[in-house]
């Protein structure tokens, strides 16, 4: 492993306390800042190379590799405070909607069909 990425998992696990949470294995969350209250909020942030970054996806990437532009890193244990890459996969758009309504008991959305002409 690279002297850097052994440098971002130690900058990141300086602000994460280990929690038992019921998952699998412990959710590693995050006590640094996070994104606020707003729509899209509670991630954790953090500063790399004077840029504001989301820490889940910092640590997914450090950890496996490059995330393309059409998708989107899901967190596995549904809290958005974890940073543990074992608890972190990538997804489409659509899978991460669809793993979002099923914990929150939702119906899954689906587009509207138009009628087909008889």
């Amino acid at each position: 492993m690279s002297d850097r990425r052994a440098t971002i998992r130690d900058r990141i696990l300086t602000c994460v306390e280990i929690v038992d949470t019921g998952y699998e294995t412990p959710c590693h969350l995050w006590t640094g800042s996070d994104s606020g209250t707003g729509r899209g909020g509670g991630y954790p942030r953090m500063k790399l190379n004077d840029r504001t970054c989301a820490v889940h996806i910092v640590s997914f990437t450090n950890e496996y590799g490059y995330v393309p532009r059409n998708k989107q890193i899901d967190h596995r244990c549904r809290n958005r405070l974890c940073v543990n890459p074992d608890h972190l996969e990538m997804v489409s758009h659509i899978e991460n909607q669809k793993r979002r309504d099923l914990a929150l008991g939702r119906t899954p959305r689906r587009k509207s069909r138009k009628p087909v002409p008889a």
